[in-house]
């Protein structure tokens, strides 16, 4: 069973393409990648799998010769199948353990830039960063997430509902069936995160018990490759900053968390490691008194966010049930789930062409503190969002911010239907495509 993803679509536009540069797919682990190119596969007439982990003897036919046609003779020969431009989708996985196959590449678009080739591994990042001049100009990056809930919906079959989405506007509140129908499902996605193993299972057995253990064995699949990260910080640093990060979710990161055991400098390392991962997002402070958003950041202060919400809340041992009855987000974990969700659902609904970073905004003075979730640039204006997880709650940090960067408008996000106030829009936690849109 295949869960059809948004990035299916980018495939096929990659795919008609006269002239193509190799396209490398990144993200975690377990987010889907090799899965969506053996689908795509389906769209060629051959297809060739070189996995570098499974089999490492293919390694040293990249060793002493980059040139793309010797490469694509050996290959055909191994594997006994053709490699015919147009015809042969030709996937390199687990890249990242052949430097010499990631170098490569760039001599793929310069000499055979007609083949179909396509790359992807789930620690890339690190190899990445021992090359950070490789093929420049010479390679297409490709991000993938966790299922969004849109994709979530689509694996439901809620074609009608996501239609419904679609057209939704602040204007106009969604018919209340509707509204509670697509509440109920934000509810199960929460708890079962957007990992495709999980998500799968629960679409052919509708069993959430089921998707908790699976969510278990895919966590210490995570941990386990804690070890694979670098050979010089522990897979104990690691998994201790992992834990750190998962229980200061919603809040800024602060490094003396307790029964902390590394200093500032180990514990730095390791959120860049989680981070190169795919498995963290940092949420940076911005002064937001211009554009670019990103030109006034602060990198002391940062929020930081686990990449999916079903590894979040089996970590934490959140008890599911009354998320599932109760219709306040509150009643558990204080909210943070819900501004993980909102932080996540941003990340996953922009661009597939580059990495996207978020950003919150904090006043501190003796007299007034504000802080609002996050600040988005749409264009030439920044928009600001808070996250309600209940259905009520004060604006004063909207309003500040709106009064003092003279924004036209802001953004709640909250279990409401869709609304507006004043000089607030508000949409419901499962409308956040809509916020981008």
């Amino acid at each position: 069973m295949y869960l059809e993803r948004k990035v299916d679509t980018e495939l096929e536009n990659w795919k008609k393409l006269s002239i193509r540069k190799p396209l490398v797919l990144r993200g975690a682990r377990q987010v889907g990648k090799s899965s969506a190119i053996m689908n795509f596969a389906t769209k060629f007439k051959y297809y060739i799998e070189i996995n570098f982990d499974e089999n490492p003897s293919y390694n040293t036919i990249f060793e002493n010769d980059l040139d793309p046609i010797s490469i694509c003779e050996k290959l055909s020969v191994i594997t006994n199948t053709p490699i015919v431009v147009g015809e042969t989708l030709l996937f390199f996985d687990e890249i990242q353990s052949c430097i010499p196959a990631i170098s490569s590449l760039r001599y793929f678009y310069e000499k055979m830039p007609n083949l179909h080739l396509i790359s992807a591994g789930s620690l890339l990042e690190f190899a990445l960063s021992e090359i950070p001049s490789f093929g420049v100009g010479r390679v297409r990056f490709l991000f993938m997430y966790p299922l969004s809930f849109e994709e979530f919906l689509l694996a439901n079959n809620e074609n009608s509902l996501i239609e419904v989405l679609n057209n939704a506007k602040t204007q106009k509140a969604i018919p209340y069936i509707f509204h509670q129908k697509l509440k109920t499902y934000l509810k199960k996605f929460l708890i079962i995160g957007g990992l495709p193993e999980a998500v799968k299972s629960y679409i052919l057995n509708g069993d959430i018990l089921e998707t908790q253990r699976i969510l278990d064995d895919l966590i210490l699949s995570i941990q386990a490759d804690f070890a694979k990260y670098k050979n010089r910080v522990s897979s104990s640093r690691i998994r201790e900053v992992f834990n750190a990060v998962v229980h200061q979710v919603g809040t800024k990161f602060s490094y003396s968390y307790p029964n902390a055991t590394l200093n500032n400098l180990q514990i730095k390392e390791a959120l860049t490691l989680l981070e190169m991962a795919g498995l963290i997002y940092f949420v940076t402070h911005s002064a937001c008194n211009g554009i670019p958003i990103g030109a006034e950041n602060n990198p002391k202060k940062r929020k930081i966010l686990l990449f999916d919400t079903g590894i979040f809340q089996r970590i934490l041992g959140l008890n599911i049930a009354p998320l599932l009855i109760e219709d306040d987000i509150n009643i558990i974990n204080k909210g943070n789930i819900a501004e993980l969700f909102v932080g996540i659902e941003l990340i996953k609904n922009t661009s597939f062409y580059e990495k996207n970073q978020l950003n919150f905004w904090q006043r501190e003075s003796k007299n007034s503190q504000a802080e609002v979730d996050y600040v988005i640039q749409k264009q030439d204006k920044l928009i600001p969002i808070e996250v309600k997880a209940g259905t009520k709650g004060a604006m004063q940090s909207m309003y500040l911010f709106l009064e003092e960067k003279k924004a036209a408008f802001g953004m709640r996000l909250s279990l409401e239907n869709f609304s507006e106030m004043d000089k607030i829009k508000i949409y419901p936690f499962y409308a956040v495509k809509n916020v981008l849109s």
